[in-house]
């Protein structure tokens, strides 16, 4: 599990937020720039979508970037790859190790599944990306695979998903360095259910870097 520290420091960010849990977040990342995602107190789920920022059909896609770099975790040197195989991204440096792109984001008919009637009304990333969506035009026809950026999922020698305890930590951090303009979605997972996040979704904190 390769651990790669950034070189970059938090007081030269020109982008610096904090995203509540259950939050949700958009911004256009310029070509170069980079993009830090802190998860602040550890096995918090930052749900996130790439997006070719002229033109959002042309979005990030697991099953292309699993094939890209021939392994189904993401980490350091990962190339995140769109549905017509452009790159759209790297990561460039990971202190957790790995993320899981398979398992999706919650929606109000996935928790019902998984959890019960008794949770249909609760919130999920699928209306935080909507929501946050709408301002660069994306919506549910724009809604592809996202990544779970600090979410262990592992899979089972049959096949199948499992949700484990998470594998990060206080201050552990994920970047991403933009091949070409980016919209960048999050959702900031507001999972009540799953064990992944010790049933207490937490802050992401967001720092960037480019030329202004």
């Amino acid at each position: 599990m390769p651990l790669t520290e950034s070189d970059r420091t938090a007081d030269t960010a020109v982008l610096d937020v904090t995203v509540g849990s259950g939050d949700g977040f958009l911004h256009r990342i310029p070509a170069g720039g980079r993009f830090r995602i802190v998860d602040l107190e550890g096995n918090q789920a930052a749900d996130t979508l790439f997006y070719d920022a002229d033109d959002i059909a042309n979005r990030y896609s697991a099953f292309d970037t699993i094939r890209a770099q021939q392994a189904v975790y993401l980490t350091t040197g990962s190339p995140l790859v769109s549905g017509r195989g452009d790159l759209l991204a790297t990561i460039v440096a990971d202190t957790c190790g790995r993320h899981d792109t398979v398992g999706g984001a919650c929606a109000q008919e996935s928790n019902v599944v998984r959890y019960g009637e008794h949770t249909r009304h609760q919130h999920a990333c699928r209306q935080t990306f909507l929501k946050y969506g709408a301002a660069a035009g994306i919506g549910q026809r724009e809604l592809g695979h996202n990544i779970n950026f600090f979410m262990n999922v592992p899979i089972t020698p049959d096949g199948g998903l499992t949700f484990a305890d998470g594998l990060s930590a206080p201050g552990k951090y994920v970047e991403i360095e933009a091949a070409r303009d980016l919209w960048v979605l999050i959702s900031n997972c507001p999972q009540l259910n799953n064990p992944c996040n010790g049933w207490n979704p937490t802050p992401v904190r967001l720092l960037g870097w480019w030329s202004v």
